[in-house]
């Protein structure tokens, strides 16, 4: 972290030894203006405090776009740029943990499952390529009743996300996440299906973005045109789109998102921010709770915020603070009502799906013999917690 401010790279131009520099960072007091929520404060101390102090503060990063067109509407690099100039939507990569779950779902969906299938929820093994047992840790609710994919993708539950892992090449997976626009590569392990790959900000809007779109991927757009001094248009600019699946899928996986906003990791928008229309949202956790990820989208907007510390070793201690529905979530509610409160954006909260009123998300769901449902007791839904990274 010395290295990347503008101090160390002054003192090394005029050829000071990092051994000298360390000691300058260290031991020399100095005024400066630091961070704080409410302003700067003007202050006195080492650098090396300085840095150890705004390492403190969490960063974020925010974009939201038009599924459509692409145009993006807003976009938040960082808290404070004078403080915290790397940009956490574009340049920023993390993990991102169950924000990938869709795109394995939509894989499944792509295959010829249906919301409606699912499994007897217990642990899920799987033997990987080079021969290693693979088992993510998962909560224990529902233990020994049949759910759904739909309610597996609800509750972000590892389980059924396993299930669905063991019946697809995670080769075929890898190349899903390379169709929905993740330029990072992804190792084509069992393991990919829990988020442990990289991804930016911005590349998860525009991946999200299929989903509303009937199938159709759309890049976000932050330029339309340029114009000289005169008026003269000098060029023109198009969003980049790409159908990456069908619009049946896209269907079937838009029933299953709204179901995490009603009932699922994502109901806090509603108990918490009174949003009304329909919408589809994934919560996202990863490892150490380092990375709180959470995508939502509404048949106007699509929206991706991620929170974290600086480096992931920065993070809090338990999953209450850390998870996606707590440290991410409150942004997109947040937004979304100062966006429905302002008239002059003309954006409703009461909007709805493009879907066909006839469309029948489980009409080719498979069928199971009669002793397949073990028992039919209701099944306790999350409070918004989402399973742990693996």
């Amino acid at each position: 972290a010395m290295k990347q401010t503008d101090r160390y790279r002054i003192l090394k131009k005029q050829n000071w030894s990092d051994e000298k520099i360390l000691s300058n960072f260290k031991d020399t007091p100095v005024d400066m203006k630091v961070f704080s929520w409410k302003g700067e404060i003007d202050t006195t101390m080492t650098p090396w405090d300085s840095i150890r102090y705004h390492k403190g503060f969490l960063r974020a990063g925010f974009v939201a776009m038009n599924p459509v067109t692409g145009h993006v509407k807003a976009y938040v690099g960082g808290p404070d740029f004078a403080h915290f100039k790397y940009d956490m939507v574009s340049s920023g990569k993390r993990q991102i943990g169950s924000t990938i779950k869709p795109y394995l779902y939509t894989l499944a969906m792509e295959e010829g499952l249906s919301p409606c299938d699912g499994m007897v929820h217990g642990p899920i093994t799987i033997m990987a390529e080079n021969g290693q047992p693979w088992s993510p840790r998962n909560t224990r609710g529902a233990l020994g009743h049949f759910v759904t994919i739909k309610w597996g993708l609800q509750n972000s539950d590892n389980w059924v996300t396993a299930y669905l892992m063991s019946l697809f090449s995670p080769y075929a997976f890898a190349r899903m996440l390379k169709s929905f626009g993740l330029k990072t590569p992804a190792d084509p392990v069992v393991s990919l299906a829990l988020g442990p790959n990289d991804a930016s900000v911005y590349e998860m809007a525009g991946a999200y973005t299929a989903f509303v779109n009937r199938g159709i991927r759309v890049e976000p757009l932050l330029v339309t045109r340029i114009e000289d001094s005169y008026g003269n248009v000098v060029a023109n600019f198009v969003p980049r789109m790409q159908e990456i699946f069908s619009e049946t899928t896209s269907y079937k996986m838009l029933d299953m998102l709204k179901a995490v906003v009603d009932g699922g990791t994502g109901g806090r928008l509603r108990r918490l921010y009174n949003l009304k229309g329909e919408m589809g949202a994934k919560t996202g956790t990863t490892n150490n709770n380092s990375d709180a990820w959470f995508m939502s989208f509404t048949p106007e907007i699509v929206a991706s915020a991620w929170v974290g510390g600086e480096e992931p070793s920065i993070h809090f201690d338990r999953m209450a603070y850390g998870q996606g529905a707590t440290a991410a979530l409150p942004i997109h509610g947040l937004f979304y009502q100062r966006v429905y409160a302002n008239p002059e954006l003309k954006y409703s909260d009461n909007g709805k799906f493009d879907i066909p009123a006839d469309f029948q998300p489980c009409y080719d769901t498979q069928r199971y013999s009669s002793d397949f449902y073990l028992d039919e007791d209701p099944i306790e839904q999350s409070e918004g917690i989402d399973d742990l990274f693996n």
